[in-house]
This record gives structure tokens, sequence and C-alpha cells, in this order.
């Protein structure tokens, strides 16, 4: 299956062109290399096309020819969102409407990577996917308007779609030392390197972290089988941990004492994530998480490779 994967050079995309590679799948990256870089798949066999989704004719040119589109193409992060709503809004917004039109053009199957953070100021834990929404950020607004678009496009065009909501994904292949890196990454290589760790809140606050081969797993079932639905799907498995348990983990398996500054919350930021995975584990139910120890052993084992040395 020829397969279009938007931020194919970033996090997730480069674990998930791995994948396809090796099941016999042909992917094709397209990304602007704002966060994601080439040098995660200058070895692979792979087509990469730079360009921005902002642009309608890039995405649609790179969209020529294929069956199936995985987009994960974003620009991520709440506090960036913040500082800079409508440079959000242009490429998570509008750059998915971008690549819908590419791929109603093509008939083509699409599968949209969305956040948990549209749940917002919906207290209810777990979340599941039929209760109500609210943005707390220029970013979950940007998601959440993402979504009405897929699903609107499915039920206007017949387009075949699927929105999956990540929570708080990690693993290899996640850059640590950027100014909007996720805690995991770079909560372990700044244990790695002795430098100071910043938590921002009381480190009380919970989040449903989900290990990438677990993601990617159900990305590529969902090409596989085509897997279309009228509602969004958590992608997480229920497992809610504090970030202070989290540090204590890291501290276990690195055997350091973390330098830890506590600072004032970030705006945007919800206090408690997790899911009720019963729609995920009905429509991908060979798929399973990866324990939490296992998976911080994991990541910082890449780590310890590509960025502690």
């Amino acid at each position: 299956m020829r397969v279009l994967v938007t931020g194919g050079a970033g996090f997730i995309g480069t674990n998930l062109v791995r994948r396809l590679l090796s099941e016999g799948h042909e992917p094709l990256i397209f990304d602007d290399l704002s966060s994601g870089l080439k040098s995660n798949v200058e070895d692979l066999d792979v087509e990469v096309r730079r360009g921005s989704l902002v642009t309608p004719e890039a995405v649609m040119g790179a969209a020529q020819g294929v069956e199936a589109i995985v987009h994960l193409g974003a620009r991520g992060s709440v506090p960036r969102s913040v500082a800079h709503p409508v440079a959000t809004h242009e490429v998570n917004t509008t750059g998915t409407l971008n690549v819908l039109e590419a791929a109603r053009a093509q008939s083509a199957h699409v599968i949209m990577s969305s956040s948990s953070s549209v749940y917002g100021a919906n207290p209810l834990i777990p979340k599941v996917e039929r209760t109500w929404t609210q943005p707390l950020s220029p970013y979950a607004g940007s998601k959440l308007a993402g979504e009405g678009y897929m699903l609107g496009y499915q039920a206007s065009y017949g387009l075949p779609t699927l929105v999956l909501r990540f929570f708080n994904v990690f693993g290899p292949w996640q850059r640590p030392d950027h100014d909007y890196a996720a805690v995991v990454p770079k909560w372990l290589w700044k244990m790695m390197t002795g430098q100071q760790i910043e938590v921002h809140g009381d480190g009380t606050q919970t989040r449903d972290f989900t290990y990438v081969d677990s993601v990617v797993d159900v990305l590529v079932d969902a090409l596989d089988r085509r897997v279309t639905l009228d509602s969004p799907v958590n992608l997480a498995f229920g497992k809610r941990v504090s970030l202070l348990d989290v540090l204590a983990q890291m501290e276990a398996l690195l055997g350091v004492t973390p330098d830890v500054q506590f600072a004032a919350p970030r705006v945007g930021d919800v206090q408690n994530s997790e899911n009720d995975p019963t729609l995920l584990r009905s429509i991908f139910p060979a798929v399973e998480p990866v324990d939490l120890d296992l998976a911080l052993r994991k990541t910082a084992d890449w780590l310890k490779e590509h960025h502690a040395g």
C-alpha cells in the first residue's frame, strides 16, 4: 500500500515509516522539517518531500497516487500555541483541511492524530469519546477543529476517515532537546546529563502515558483493515500515573536523583488525564499497552545511544 505520512520525519512518523517499510508497504514522507529531522529517516529507502501543510499545492502533489494518508504533521505543544495561536491554527486546522482535499481527490483513507487535550476543562475521569470537550488552549482548539473537518468530510463526501486522540505518547525518536520537548524524553535526558528538571505545578497532575509501539500497532492495523468511524477514538489504555511517580520510576531506572525545581502551572495544561479504553479495545482488540517501566527503559536506552553519549 502506498501511504503518505505527513510529519513522517517526526517522532511518531519515524516509528510508523520504519514499521510500514518492514511490513512491505510503500510510505512517502511529507514534512516541513520544522521539528522532524531528515536524519531520522535518511538511512531508509523512502521518498522525503519537504513542504508545508499550509500550501495546498504541495499537499496535493505529495498525495498523488496514494491509497491512504496518515496525518501526523502538526504544530505541537500547548505552550507554543499560547505564544503563537495563529501559526498553530494555520498548520493544524487549515493544514488538515488541505490534507482532506488532497485525500478527496485520491479517494484515500485518512487517519488523523488528534489529542486528549481537546477534553480540556471536562473533569470526567476517565475520558470517554462521546462526552463533551472544552479546549483550554489554541492547540487543543485547533485539534478539535481538525477533528470536525475529518468527520464532516466523512459525512459529506463519504471519505473514509478515522480520528485518533493520542494521550502523551513517548518513545524512541522523540527529541529531548528543544524548548517544547515532551516530559518523558526531556526528563530522562536531563537526568542523564546532570541538568535540573523543571516541573510545572506540584507534580501531582496525572497523565495516561502511551508507548509509541502501541500507537504504531493501532495505526498499521487501521491502515490494513481500512478502519473508519463516525466519532473519534481515544488511544490510551487507562493507566494514569502522576508526574511525581514518573520521576520516581526514572530515578529507580537510572540510579540518579533528579534535581527538581517546581514552577508555576502552565496556561492550558489540564490537571488529570486518563482514557477509558473500552472503544479502543473493541476496535483494536489485539493491541496491548507496554508496561511503563519497560517503556521507560526502552526510551532511556535509545536516548543513551543517540543523545546522552
